[in-house]
């Protein structure tokens, strides 16, 4: 491949600048051009891309697909890692592979199937996989029950949306009424049972929420390369225990990970969270995406980004070995600059429903219609 690798993100999380940083620093020296799209032009994500933009909002998954896969053939893109509507890009991929464009996600099968949290936790189950015990819960007769058989097997109960993501809408439940006690200090996940039924009671509509009993730490990542074979060439564990971050290799959280991307078809990159119910080990949440902490695996030594890619455009990167152990170590924010504002652009940045593709011709090294190299802020 003579030009450099087109590499885009769409609407993506801001942690995504490292994995940008990563995808420069491929190993074998091939060059990449990062596209990156989102609604936001204060996205970090944008002012890190060579190539950047907005996002048509009002799009339905499939018209979302619609408009990435004309993108992908006007940008000439070589390797398309979507994170907003997932399973409606990755049903399309025999288009994007029509136009030359490879799709570095999870078919469309695989990302559904752990799209609702209380169905991928009946198939992990039906799989022998360790999940904790769970409940769905609509209503408060429901929850009323799921409780009091969590607190009477000595736990505490926790619920979130059962098509949430990462800790959106995740809450600890507590006998304890409504006072100061909640007022103080830093804001916390602990709401009381009475006010939780109130809210129920006042719905307009049912609630989807999976209730569970909440898990003890240490949590653990499971970050995982798996090939469109099947085969899984880097699993690595990331353990997470208050401030304190480390790897593991460990067999208990390892194995089920492993086995989990074989049988569901996980294909590229995922993330399977584990945390403990009782002393062992249990499966938390499934993402069919990188993790924001994949960057962290270049402690023990490895480039993921630029494997992924490679195994994408049909190439075998091996299996990737960490080198540990690794020292501990713990995370901290740091400053990264923006890209400057178009004359008139809100700060929303929002670009309204294309009735046409909205991208101009497309272009090479240019971010926001300014050459490339110029400042990004």
């Amino acid at each position: 491949m003579a030009h450099r690798v087109r590499v885009w993100l769409n609407r993506t999380y801001a942690e995504n600048v490292f994995f940008i940083d990563q995808l420069r620093l491929d190993p074998r020296g091939r060059g990449v051009e990062v596209h990156a799209t989102h609604p936001d032009p204060d996205s970090p994500v944008r002012a890190a891309a060579d190539v950047s933009g907005g996002e048509p909002e009002g799009l339905g998954p499939a018209a979302y697909a619609e408009w990435a896969l004309d993108r992908c053939a006007r940008h000439a893109i070589d390797v398309f890692v979507p994170r907003l509507h997932q399973d409606a890009v990755a049903a399309r991929a025999a288009d994007f592979a029509a136009v030359g464009t490879a799709l570095l996600t999870p078919p469309a099968e695989a990302v559904r199937a752990f799209r609702d949290k209380a169905t991928a936790y009946e198939a992990l189950s039906r799989a022998g996989l360790p999940v904790p015990p769970w409940w769905r819960v609509r209503t408060e007769e429901e929850l009323l029950t799921a409780v009091g058989e969590i607190e009477a097997a000595g736990d505490k109960a926790c619920f979130k949306p059962a098509d949430g993501t990462g800790g959106e809408g995740f809450r600890v439940i507590t006998r304890t009424p409504f006072s100061l006690l909640h007022l103080t200090g830093y804001p916390g996940p602990y709401v009381p049972l009475d006010l939780v039924r109130r809210a129920l009671r006042r719905a307009e509509a049912p609630v989807n929420w999976l209730v569970m009993p909440r898990l003890d730490e240490p949590e653990t990542s499971v970050d995982l390369l798996t090939g469109p074979d099947g085969g899984v060439r880097m699993a690595v564990g990331r353990t997470k225990l208050g401030r304190r971050r480390g790897f593991t290799l460990d067999p208990a959280v390892i194995e089920p990970a492993r086995a989990l991307a074989e049988r569901f078809g996980l294909h590229f990159l995922s993330n399977v969270q584990f945390r403990l119910h009782r002393g062992r080990p249990v499966l938390l949440d499934i993402n069919t995406r990188p993790a924001g902490g994949l960057h962290q695996l270049s402690r023990c030594g490895l480039n993921v980004p630029a494997a992924a890619v490679r195994l994408a455009l049909g190439e075998d990167p091996g299996t990737l070995t960490p080198r540990l152990p690794a020292d501990d170590y713990a995370t901290v924010a740091t400053p990264r600059p923006l890209a400057p504002r178009s004359a008139g652009e809100s700060p929303a940045g929002r670009v309204p429903p294309p009735a046409a593709p909205i991208d101009p011709a497309p272009c090479r090294g240019v971010r926001d219609g300014a050459p490339a190299g110029t400042a990004a802020g």
